[in-house]
């Protein structure tokens, strides 16, 4: 089905012609239009128009009143103040429209054919290391980033750049190689604690080795020689040790309820064979320069305490890459053989400057222009209650997998106690408790703009009250609630009936549900979608509480059309949840 246009563009274009009638010498006008308190909508652009043409701005407005054709759309236009237009939209308009969208399955969103290619590099754990609270937020809004995307027409690549490279593991693989059997476990081949627990303890055995033989050490320091050269013992080692580290990688995940695919994880090393290359590129061209035995890229605006440059490197002085020359790369594989049109990276905000420079330099060598952009999806840190980053008692950083266990306990707690109302099974209540507890952790993420930092609070997280995913997922099963009472009644719209007040603010809500994506997907805001979601609650709340669907009876029509603002409520609800990766039961 075609996309539906909103209401908003509907009124929107009307005035906008209506201003180039009334001014012909201002071209295509914009009337400003926008939600307003004190009717549905006002246009602000007037006063603006006005002051360019020397016009009066009371006397603009009403000229354009007369310009604006009648319409079944706009019921009444009312001038106010210095020449604020206020528009009331017709009930019919309202009701029709969203009879429309409930008729679409992706209710009424356009699909962009051929939107372009984006590139999308989130969810970047270590191998060998464990998943801490830091990698929380990489993954959650990267994984909603991809839905929404994919949700409006973009298609998608996923890239996981796990760190799967380095000189650490040279240390690891030479102490495997002496100790053997020192990543068996017992837990099976999908145990992910066990293999974490193999992995973790390998690790610290070979640190206290490393940091106490000499020998050792030199031993580890050639085996980095030997990875880096390709000898097919060392990579063999080295591959166990990234398919140990997907297995814990991979529960993480799926705990988490997001699905990571072997394809899409294409980590360091990935990028090995093109790293000369790279840096053979930069340096011929001129982007990179020679310094103190180092290949360079210097910027203008980039300075230390100094006051003196400081570069990109590229290459080290003693031969070795930097991360850059990785990025670098990256890049040129998303660009040319992915044929990305955007680079999305969600990456801690702490690594703005290396990508400011990255993306930089990549501009510089010609591989992102016009026709490709890239853009840093910068996040914030995981605060504690007490404002500063979140430790453990002992001021350890907080294993992700605990923190996730420990919320969904909570959130168990909470189905629990509303268990035996609904008649919930033990089997729901246990399902129920994960949904709701991952579901709490990962909107008070993407309800939070991912550039500020925020607390980490799962009393507040797991409340039923306040701007929560608990209180979103309880409006969604109460919603589908109400079709269990309704008898043989059944969602209907009726345009010929005059709605209450709470019934327009709510219908002009759900009509919002595709501009709102489609800002979301432009500026890369999850945030904005979760806040859509809670207002969509909020007055679905006001509306059931004013507005009788089963008891007290209304007319049999008057029931009928709000059932039908019911079912098209909890269905915006589950799509616009599902877009942010959170489920939502139908019984809580």
């Amino acid at each position: 089905m075609a996309s539906v246009t909103s209401l908003t563009a509907s009124v929107h274009q009307r005035l906008a012609d209506a201003l180039s009638a009334a001014l012909p010498e201002a071209g295509a006008a914009d009337p400003l239009l926008r939600r307003s308190d004190r009717a549905d909508f006002q246009a602000n652009g007037i006063l603006a128009l006005a002051k360019k043409a020397k016009a009066n701005p009371r006397e603009l407005a009403a000229t354009v009143l007369d310009a604006l054709p009648a319409n079944d759309v706009i019921k009444d236009v009312e001038v106010s103040g210095p020449g604020f237009l206020n528009i009331t939209i017709a009930d019919k308009a309202i009701i029709e429209t969203l009879a429309a969208r409930a008729a679409d399955d992706r209710l009424g969103v356009p699909f962009q054919q051929d939107a372009g290619t984006t590139v999308i590099d989130y969810a970047q754990p270590n191998v060998a290391k464990e998943m801490h609270v830091g990698h929380l937020r990489s993954a959650v809004i990267g994984a909603a980033m991809v839905e929404i995307l994919e949700f409006t027409g973009e298609k998608v690549v996923r890239r996981h750049h796990i760190g799967d490279w380095g000189t650490q593991f040279g240390m690891l693989i030479q102490y495997l190689l002496e100790h053997p059997h020192e990543l068996d476990h017992e837990g099976g081949e999908e145990d992910g604690e066990a293999a974490m627990s193999s992995l973790n303890r390998l690790y610290k055995a070979s640190r206290a080795l490393f940091d106490s033989d000499e020998e050792f050490k030199a031993r580890s320091r050639d085996r980095v020689v030997a990875l880096q050269a390709g000898d097919a013992e060392t990579i063999a080692l080295w591959q166990r040790f990234v398919d140990e580290s997907k297995i814990y990688f991979y529960s993480v995940f799926n705990k988490l309820d997001m699905q990571i695919d072997d394809p899409d994880v294409v980590g360091e090393s990935g990028y090995n064979d093109m790293l000369e290359e790279t840096c053979r590129i930069l340096e011929e061209s001129g982007v990179a320069v020679r310094s103190e035995g180092a290949l360079c890229v210097f910027f203008d605006d980039v300075l230390g305490p100094d006051g003196n440059k400081v570069p990109l490197i590229v290459k080290k002085s003693n031969g070795g890459y930097g991360y850059a020359a990785t990025d670098l790369s990256a890049i040129r594989d998303r660009v040319q053989n992915l044929k990305a049109s955007t680079l999305l990276y969600v990456v801690d905000a702490r690594q703005s400057l290396h990508f400011k420079m990255v993306f930089e330099t990549a501009r510089r060598a010609g591989w992102l222009n016009e026709d490709v952009k890239a853009h840093q999806l910068a996040f914030g840190t995981v605060l504690g209650k007490d404002g500063k980053p979140f430790k453990t008692r002992e001021g350890e950083t907080v294993r992700l997998v605990d923190l996730l266990d420990e919320a969904i306990d909570r959130a168990t707690s909470v189905v629990r106690e509303k268990a035996e109302k609904v008649g919930l099974a033990e089997e729901e209540i246990v399902e129920n408790g994960v949904y709701v507890g991952i579901g709490a952790v990962k909107y008070a993420d993407l309800s939070t703009s991912a550039v500020r930092d925020y607390k980490f609070d799962l009393d507040q997280m797991v409340s039923l009250n306040g701007d929560t995913s608990v209180y979103l997922q309880y409006a969604y099963a109460r919603i589908r609630s109400i079709f269990g009472k309704a008898g043989d009644r059944r969602p209907l719209a009726h345009p010929e009936l005059e709605l209450a007040p709470a019934e327009r603010a709510l219908g002009l809500h759900l009509d919002q549900f595709g501009e709102t994506l489609a800002e979301v997907a432009s500026s890369y805001e999850p945030h904005k979608l979760a806040a859509y979601l809670y207002q969509l609650a909020s007055l679905y709340t006001t509306f059931y509480d004013q507005c009788p669907v089963v008891k007290p009876a209304p007319a049999p029509e008057v029931a009928e059309n709000r059932l039908f603002l019911c079912d098209l409520t909890a269905r915006t609800l589950h799509q616009g949840m599902a877009l942010l990766g959170i489920r939502t039961p139908e019984r809580l």
